[in-house]
């Protein structure tokens, strides 16, 4: 019995592994990403800002949603460091998300606003494209190890319903 409770806190412990990596890799994911929110209507305008380096940086990307979506009332810009728009999309669903090219290093705007009079509460987000790869390897790793683990308890469980059944039969 011993040995079958260390192995249980071993695989607990793959089990937290994987938890970790994954927190740890949605920050690694997010690095860069700046976030907004608020409530816009004819008046108020949401504006997020993110610097980005075209060297590093070729491509950018861009998320809004909203909490209370209202058809053909919301829009968002995205404005590079010249002010000039390069993105300009309507929301027709409550959530957009979208690339644009990192054409200049400089500070990038998204400006979420709305033609109604009625406020409505929107979240925004800016930065550069998260890198694949490392979003891969971090979903595999964390994935990995909570899988296992699982696998792990469920054969420790199983074994030690048998084992319990075949004492019971002695």
């Amino acid at each position: 019995m011993h040995k079958s409770g260390l192995i249980i806190i071993i695989l607990g412990l793959l089990i937290v592994t994987g938890l970790v990596v994954s927190v740890v890799g949605d920050r690694i994911t997010l690095e860069g990403i700046s976030q907004g929110n608020g409530e816009v209507d004819t008046v108020q305008t949401v504006t997020i800002t993110v610097e980005l380096d075209r060297d590093q940086t070729p491509k950018g990307v861009f998320a809004v949603q909203a909490m209370e979506f209202r058809e053909d009332t919301l829009s968002a810009r995205v404005l590079d460091p010249s002010n000039i728009e390069i993105v300009s999309e309507r929301l027709e669903t409550d959530t957009i998300e979208d690339e644009f090219d990192v054409l200049e290093t400089g500070t990038y705007q998204l400006i979420i606003q709305s033609s109604d009079d009625e406020p409505v509460y929107v979240a925004g987000a800016i930065g550069p494209l998260p890198d694949a790869t490392k979003k891969l390897v971090t979903a595999i790793i964390s994935s990995g190890c909570i899988i296992s683990g699982m696998i792990g308890l469920v054969i420790i469980g199983i074994l030690g319903i048998k084992n319990k059944r075949r004492d019971q039969l002695r």
